[in-house]
C-alpha cells in the first residue's frame, strides 16, 4: 500500500501547543470581558439545518455556506432531468444541513426554541468555530472562531453602549492602542437611499458600500451602475464618501445631506443617544468615529452597526456587529429586538503576532521537570510530582531512563524554565535541587520551601 502526504484543506490551520497559548490569551481575556459584563454562555451545533441559514446573509453571503450531502446515496431520489432542469434547485434535494456561517442565526433560533426557558432580557456569549466558503488569503479563512456576545429582549441604546465599552475593554487587555471603532447606522443608509431617489433600496445600496475600502469610489460607482442606479444618482452620493471632520462634525453635515429625512434623522438621533450615554459613563471618544460607508453587508441588520479595525495594519476588520430587529420573526418569533458583537479570533491572533504583543508565555508552560539519575530517584520523583500539582506548580516527571543530558535536552526544547535535580546527595538529605535554565544559577530546597517559593511566583 502506497503512502499518502497528509494535508488539510485551504483556509484551515492546524494549532500547536506554543500557538494554542497565544490562542487561549486572546479566548480568556474576551470570556473574562464577557463574563464581567454578565453574559452567560451557551453553545450550539456545528451544523444547522440548511433552511435555517439560508436567505439570511444576503445573496453574496449565502454562497459562501458549506453545504454538507445528505448521508448515505443523496442522489437516490434524483433523475438526470431533474439535475439538468433544476440545477438551481437540486442543493435542497441533496444537502440538508450545513455547517454554520456565523453565531447570531444560531442563536436566534437557539432563543425562539427555548423562549419559554429563558430570561429577557438575555444575555448570552458563545464562542465556537464557523465555516465560509470563500477565499482563503491573509486574515481570511474557511475555518475561523468568533466570539460573539449578544442581548435580546430590548430596545434600550445602553446596550449598544455596553457593545462599545466591551470593545474598549477587551482591546485594552490586549494591549492594542491604535484602533478605531466605526459606528453607522442602518436608518441612516436608508435614508441616504433616499435622499437620492432609492427609496426601500437600500440593501443593493448597501452590499456595495460595504465594499468601499477594497475597490474604491470608482468600483462601488461601477457596481451600482450595474445594479440599475443612474449616474445622476451615484452623483447624489458621492458627497457622502468626503464628509470631514469628527463624528459630531460629520453628523451636522449628514443633517444637511438628508434634508429632515425622518428615516435618517431617527438614525442619527440613536447615534447622538449613544455618544451622550458613553459620555455620562465617562467613556473615551478617541476610538470612536461614524463611518458613512460601513454598512456591514449582512441582511439582518436594522440599527446601529459596528466594525473595529486595528489602525496601520494591512487586514480587515477584527471586529464587528450591530442591532438587529427581525431576526427571531423568521423563525415565528416577532417583536424581539436584538444587538450583538463579534471578535475574530483568527484576525486578532494574527494583529497580537504582527505587533509583538503577546505576552510571555513561560507562565503558561510546565513550571518545573523532575529529572533524576536511576530508577531510585525516578521513584523519589513520583513522590513530589503530585505535591508540586497540589500546589498549582506545573510540573513534569521525565518518563524515561534516559541520560540526565538528554532530560536537560527536552527542558530546553519546551522552554521549560526550571529544572529539579533528583541525585544520591538530594535524597540522602531530603532536599531537590533546582537550576535555572536561563541563568545556569542552581539552589537547593527542602519540598517545602520549593513550594513556598514557586507558588509564589
Amino acid at each position: 500500500m502506497s503512502s499518502q502526504k497528509p494535508s488539510i484543506p485551504r483556509g484551515t490551520r492546524d494549532f500547536g501547543p506554543e500557538k494554542m497559548i497565544k490562542r487561549n490569551f486572546i479566548l480568556n481575556t474576551i470570556q473574562t470581558v464577557f463574563k464581567k459584563f454578565g453574559f452567560l454562555q451557551i453553545e450550539t451545533p456545528s451544523m444547522e439545518q440548511l433552511s435555517v441559514l439560508s436567505g439570511k446573509y444576503g445573496e453574496e453571503g449565502d454562497q459562501l455556506i458549506f453545504k454538507i450531502l445528505n448521508s448515505g446515496n443523496y442522489l437516490e431520489n434524483i433523475n438526470t432531468d431533474f439535475i439538468i432542469e433544476n440545477h438551481k434547485k437540486l442543493t435542497p434535494q441533496i444537502a440538508e444541513k450545513a455547517l454554520r456561517y456565523d453565531l447570531t442565526v444560531p442563536f436566534a433560533r437557539f432563543v425562539v426554541m427555548n423562549k419559554n426557558e429563558i430570561t429577557f432580557p438575555f444575555k448570552r456569549y458563545q464562542i465556537q468555530p464557523v465555516w465560509r466558503a470563500d477565499k482563503p488569503q491573509k486574515g481570511r479563512y474557511r475555518e475561523f472562531y468568533q466570539c460573539d456576545a449578544d442581548v435580546v429582549g430590548t430596545n434600550s441604546l445602553l446596550c449598544e453602549t455596553e457593545i462599545i465599552s466591551m470593545i474598549t475593554e477587551v482591546f485594552q487587555k490586549l494591549n492594542i492602542n491604535d484602533y478605531t471603532i466605526k459606528i453607522n447606522h442602518r436608518k441612516i443608509l436608508q435614508g441616504i437611499a433616499s435622499a437620492i431617489g432609492k427609496d426601500g433600496q437600500e440593501s443593493s445600496l448597501c452590499v456595495a458600500i460595504d465594499k468601499l475600502d477594497k475597490i474604491g469610489i470608482q468600483g462601488v460607482s461601477k457596481e451600482l451602475l450595474e445594479k440599475g442606479y443612474t449616474d445622476s444618482e451615484i452623483e447624489k452620493l458621492l458627497p457622502i464618501f468626503n464628509l470631514k471632520g469628527n463624528t459630531l462634525e460629520i453628523i451636522e453635515q449628514l443633517k444637511i445631506f438628508l434634508d429632515e429625512n425622518p428615516i435618517g434623522n431617527k438614525g442619527i438621533e440613536e447615534i447622538l443617544s449613544i455618544l451622550d450615554i458613553l459620555e455620562s459613563m465617562n467613556a473615551n471618544f478617541q476610538n470612536i468615529t461614524l463611518d458613512l460607508s460601513l454598512a456591514r453587508g449582512l441582511s439582518y441588520y436594522t440599527g446601529t452597526i459596528f466594525e473595529v479595525k486595528v489602525n496601520n495594519i494591512q487586514m480587515g476588520s477584527v471586529s464587528g456587529g450591530g442591532r438587529y430587529d427581525n431576526l427571531t420573526e423568521i423563525f415565528g418569533l416577532p417583536n424581539i429586538s436584538g444587538v450583538g458583537i463579534s471578535f475574530g479570533v483568527d484576525r486578532l491572533y494574527d494583529v497580537l503576532e504582527e505587533l509583538q504583543l503577546f505576552p510571555s508565555s513561560s507562565e503558561q508552560n510546565t513550571q518545573i521537570l523532575i529529572t533524576y539519575f536511576d530508577q531510585e530517584g525516578f521513584r523519589y520523583g513520583l513522590n513530589i510530582l503530585p505535591q508540586l500539582r497540589a500546589a498549582n506548580i506545573s510540573s513534569e516527571l521525565y518518563p524515561d531512563s534516559s541520560k540526565i543530558k538528554k532530560q536537560f535536552e527536552y527542558a530546553d526544547k519546551k522552554k521549560i524554565p526550571y529544572v529539579a535535580i533528583i541525585g544520591e546527595e538530594e535524597m540522602i538529605e531530603n532536599k531537590i535541587s533546582i537550576k535555572n535554565m536561563l541563568t545556569g544559577t542552581q539552589e537547593r530546597y527542602t519540598l517545602q520551601e520549593l513550594i513556598l517559593n514557586f507558588s509564589r511566583n
